[in-house]
């Protein structure tokens, strides 16, 4: 009997004791989405029959007796500016909308190695550029814990597929939180790798210099499962390393000492947040852990850096939609610059419109020193921070975002309150470090203390409050040095047993 909790061992136990098929598991997440999805909106394309071929072989190999790997059989969505080949890829955009995909990226091709099955391709902010998952250009996906509230994003279809139990794990990709802030909005683990661990060819490129593939989990062992398939050097993609193997790191929990950053924990913080983040770094105290207060004196600027290095990037990868080679054209144009200018301005959002925008004037003649290249120094003066801290300290504690989830439309209107919402996650990204965001909390959902009138509460939200009980999750963020994905992970590890 198929269970909608399954982890990836569980399931690969099952499997492999013939407990219930490889075929039987994808039809039950199948059927699964059918239901839920219509709700919760995750999916932009279910690959039903790649999953059900996918599946049947894995059954083929359980049959004949051979051996099946840890992945094999495993239902996952993937993120949609994560190319599979033959399946629809849109980036969110309708620029995007009939695009098919030509080939694998590497991480599928590692994960079709390993025999998982591939369910389809989950919504996102448009060309991953967003913090709720608003931004998509075909809807926006609701947070499995509160269906009034957002899932956070860039990642959000992921996050929440996995959070609502629509698949086994996901893949993501994070440009400044944008796997650490949907897993922290719907109670799931996100592993943000170290910049150049995970191949990032096949990712459609926003930042290049910040983009990175990871996974997002029920569990922490889950979350070093599938990061161990992924990562490693790639031939395709020149800014990938193999990651280097850690010597005698400490083991011992007594002997791990843990940086509190105090510029996280400033005014402007949640209450609640903040209360749930302290508890949870108390607890690691109680267990042994050296805890120290530390100081990344350059934070207050990381925001505004990111936000001139990121906008500048994505208008020179986001140059390539033209109108002409493949994506949308527009119809009816006089002559060739008429293509270009409404194929762009038709076929993006009006978030991707902005930060082209912003990027391209950052680049512009006269303005290239004045913010391009001072944003780059300034990360520089980041990147030293960390390196300062992490000569005292084996990984970092925060929270991954200052405010708990919000209502779908509360900030969309505003993008500078928007942006703040990445506040604690860009500066891994400028940095390239890897983070992790794990569930150390839960706190009541104001929208079920509110007093709704019949006639407001819809069919939806009184099965979201039947199932959830109100409650929204809070993330602890573990920074940790580069390549210690599996330190950061074993601290993880550590508090969710407990």
């Amino acid at each position: 009997m198929v269970s909608k909790n399954l982890t990836i061992k569980e399931a690969h136990q099952g499997l492999i004791k013939k407990e219930f098929s490889a075929v039987e598991l994808c039809k039950f997440y199948l059927e699964r989405i059918g239901e839920k999805d219509k709700t919760i909106q995750a999916f932009l394309t279910v690959s039903q029959d790649l999953a059900l071929s996918q599946a049947k072989k894995v059954d083929e190999m359980i049959l004949a007796g051979k051996k099946i790997p840890l992945l094999a059989g495993i239902p996952a969505a993937i993120k949609d500016n994560i190319l599979v080949e033959d399946v629809k890829c849109t980036a969110g955009s309708k620029i995007l909308e009939n695009y098919l995909a030509p080939y694998d990226a590497t991480v599928i091709k590692k994960l079709k190695d390993q025999k998982a099955v591939i369910l389809g391709k989950t919504n996102l902010d448009e060309f991953a550029m967003g913090s709720s998952t608003e931004n998509s250009a075909f809807f926006p996906t609701k947070n499995p814990l509160d269906l009034t509230r957002v899932p956070g994003g860039s990642s959000g279809g992921s996050a929440a597929a996995v959070a609502a139990n629509e698949c086994i794990f996901a893949l993501g990709s994070d440009t400044g939180g944008s796997i650490r802030l949907p897993a922290s909005f719907c109670g799931v683990v996100g592993l943000k790798p170290t910049y150049g661990a995970v191949s990032r060819y096949g990712l459609i490129a926003f930042a290049s210099s910040l983009d990175q593939i990871g996974p997002i989990t029920k569990t922490v062992e889950d979350c070093k499962i599938v990061f161990d398939a992924i990562k490693g050097k790639d031939s395709l993609d020149s800014t990938s390393v193999e990651t280097p193997k850690i010597k005698n790191w400490k083991l011992k929990i007594e002997d791990l000492r843990i940086g509190i950053p105090k510029e996280y924990f400033v005014k402007g913080i949640d209450p609640e947040v903040e209360k749930i983040i302290k508890k949870a770094i108390k607890k690691y105290e109680e267990m042994g852990m050296i805890v120290e207060e530390v100081s990344l004196p350059h934070t207050e600027y990381a925001l505004p850096v990111y936000y001139i290095i990121n906008p500048s990037e994505a208008s020179a990868n986001l140059a390539r939609y033209d109108g002409i080679k493949y994506g949308y054209s527009a119809k009816k144009t006089r002559d060739l610059m008429e293509v270009y200018l409404k194929s762009r301005g038709e076929g993006f959002g009006q978030e991707v419109r902005r930060r082209i925008m912003l990027g391209t004037y950052a680049l512009s003649a006269g303005y290239y020193e004045a913010y391009y290249l001072r944003a780059q120094k300034v990360r520089t003066l980041v990147k030293n921070d960390f390196e300062k801290v992490f000569k005292k300290v084996d990984a970092l504690l925060t929270p991954v975002s200052p405010f708990l989830p919000f209502k779908i439309g509360e900030r969309i209107e505003d993008p500078l309150s928007m942006y703040l919402v990445d506040v604690y996650t860009v500066s891994v990204n400028l940095v390239g470090l890897p983070a992790l965001s794990i569930p150390c909390g839960k706190v009541a959902s104001h929208h079920f203390k509110e007093k709704l009138s019949k006639q407001n509460r819809t069919k939806e939200t009184k099965n979201s409050e039947m199932q959830n009980g109100g409650e929204l999750s809070v993330g602890l963020q573990i920074i940790g040095k580069p390549f210690e994905e599996e330190k950061i992970l074993k601290i993880a590890q550590i508090m969710q047993k407990n």
